[in-house]
């Protein structure tokens, strides 16, 4: 699976979302943003996003689930997740899309102008 991300962003010029995206598939991309949000306000967006689709699933669970993934994905032997040393953090907990977009813009504007 990584050589097959490696091929569709070699071109650069590509956004791409993943737990190892910027420590294991592109460790030399020009901009890396650590994207997170605290365990409560993830578990909620979940159990938002499933009440929508009209599942009954427990808030609490949701959040163990969360977190035993988070845990899992820390641990594993291959590509684990990780913060790459030199990616900007963006902690999108109390923001709406519309500011992370704009947050992100700022970021590549940033990095156009050599900031």
């Amino acid at each position: 699976m990584v050589e097959l991300q490696r091929q569709i962003g070699g071109s650069k010029g590509i956004v791409m979302d993943g737990r190892d995206i910027g420590t294991v598939v592109f460790p030399d991309a020009e901009i890396k943003i650590f994207m997170t949000a605290s365990i409560d306000i993830r578990a909620k967006r979940r159990f938002d996003e499933l009440k929508t689709k009209g599942n009954n699933i427990d808030f609490e669970e949701i959040k163990r689930n969360i977190v035993a993934r988070d845990i899992a994905d820390e641990n594993r032997d291959i590509s684990p997740l990780r913060r790459a040393e030199d990616a900007i953090v963006l902690d999108n907990s109390r923001m709406t899309v519309n500011e992370q977009m704009i947050w992100v813009m700022g970021i590549i504007e940033n990095k156009k102008h050599g900031s």
